[in-house]
């Protein structure tokens, strides 16, 4: 097994439908730009709020990738 060193940096995804899908969108949209990403780790869940119901999930989330 070879040593790997990694980086990390936050996001902060967002969904009407699901926590599932905040950090699905943000790991996604990390993706495009981001290569070898490893590992997330949420950091923060909290939500927006319209006329008394949930309008929107928002994650904040680490995610780690190795350096080439």
């Amino acid at each position: 097994m070879s040593n790997h060193v990694y980086k990390h940096i936050e996001l902060t995804g967002s969904s009407p439908v699901s926590i599932e899908d905040a950090v699905g969108g943000a790991i996604a949209k990390a993706h495009e730009t981001v290569h070898n990403i490893q590992w997330f780790s949420v950091k923060e869940t909290r939500g927006h709020v319209v006329d008394g119901k949930v309008a929107h999930w928002q994650v904040t989330i680490d995610i780690g990738f190795t350096l080439e």
